[in-house]
């Protein structure tokens, strides 16, 4: 499955979801539907600006993954764990996007994901960019990244829909 393939089944679930249960937070420390949303979406641009950075970048192949990283990609994915990052790196999501918005953004985010997709190939993969947690990744990496993430939160979007049955 590719990572427009992810974000097209995430944007097409959005239509189900109505305003009161894009907001509802169900419990204390819990996302809503929508701040998962905006989280998958500022994510994916993110790793989809480092695309471009690589593409931009100077070749390096002495520039390594960490551990974290060289384990993410080698599992191609992340555990089916609940991942919490330290405080001042998880300020809580929006939560005010109308469903409307929120597809605008999906379809916005799949433009960019279907450009690179179809130029990442292009870009020689000793050009990389720093990610924090996983050290130096190409191009394809960062866009790999974008699919592995969003994947990775189907787990958490079933969970919160349990909430609302």
């Amino acid at each position: 499955m590719s990572g427009k393939d992810v974000l097209s089944k995430f944007k097409q679930d959005l239509a189900a979801y109505s305003p009161e249960q894009l907001r509802s937070i169900p419990e204390e420390g819990v996302w809503s539907i929508g701040q998962m949303y905006d989280h998958l979406i500022v994510v994916a641009h993110e790793y989809i600006d480092n695309v471009a950075v690589c593409a931009e970048a100077k070749e390096d192949p002495f520039l390594e993954k960490t551990p974290a990283g060289k384990e993410l990609f080698n599992n191609k994915g992340f555990p089916p764990i609940k991942i919490r990052l330290p405080d001042e790196m998880n300020a809580p999501p929006n939560n005010s996007d109308s469903q409307e918005e929120l597809i605008d953004r999906m379809e916005k985010l799949i433009q960019r994901v279907e450009h690179w997709e179809s130029q990442v190939d292009e870009i020689p993969p000793e050009r990389k960019a720093k990610h924090g947690g996983f050290g130096w990744l190409n191009g394809r990496e960062w866009l790999d990244l974008v699919e592995m993430h969003s994947r990775h939160h189907l787990r958490q979007k079933e969970e919160l829909e349990s909430y609302l049955k």
